[in-house]
């Protein structure tokens, strides 16, 4: 297989809950792409301020240069996108599948730790799952 396979791979393995999804792609790419690249959506509740408690992910966003990849949940459903930012402003918005979407993604990812071994060695534990 190649990188690009393995990255999808291990994308694919926790795409089916968005929260742990989340957790995933901050623990992972969080630390070793540059600093709002990986940005988390909560809602949080009442229960949940009273409680202390972050609330539920409601969008995973991921910042690779122009690209932002978002990540949501409808009804219990992932809804994917991907756009097109230049200085702050949308120039295009598509919405895909989760294939596309992870697909999207393995594909900047492995770009990137073509050129960063900070990146490369996140690669490595996200396909590791460690």
């Amino acid at each position: 297989m190649t990188d690009f396979d393995l990255v999808a791979a291990a994308l694919r393995k926790d795409a089916a809950d968005i929260t742990i999804y989340a957790q995933v792609l901050l623990s992972t790419l969080g630390d070793v792409l540059p600093p709002g690249c990986v940005t988390v959506t909560r809602e949080r509740g009442l229960a949940d301020r009273l409680r202390g408690r972050e609330g539920q992910v409601r969008e995973v966003a991921v910042r690779l240069g122009d690209r932002v990849l978002t990540l949501s949940s409808d009804r219990g459903r992932p809804v994917a996108e991907v756009r097109h930012e230049v200085r702050g402003v949308t120039l295009s918005r598509e919405p895909v599948g989760l294939d596309v979407w992870i697909d999207t993604l393995a594909g900047e990812l492995v770009e990137r730790a073509g050129a960063d071994a900070r990146a490369a060695e996140a690669l490595r534990r996200l396909v590791a799952g460690s």
